[in-house]
């Protein structure tokens, strides 16, 4: 959690950042631009990161498939 990613597409406001809110079998994010808030399985979340652009935990990788 507040990880900063950065998706694959555009969110329509134009950004590509979002913020880790919640972690589960659901991810919720935040957008870093109009700040709308959206719920997504893990696994559409996992295809969607393109980067991971800070971590909390220090590591900077994008999640795999498994």
């Amino acid at each position: 959690m507040g990880d900063k990613v950065y998706f694959k597409k555009p969110h329509p406001c134009g950004g590509h950042e979002w913020e880790v809110l919640r972690i589960g079998m659901d991810f919720r994010v935040k957008c870093a631009t109009c700040g709308h808030l959206l719920m997504l399985p893990r696994v559409k979340f996992e295809k969607s990161v393109k980067k991971v652009l800070y971590s909390k935990s220090g590591e900077n990788r994008v999640p795999d498939g498994g």
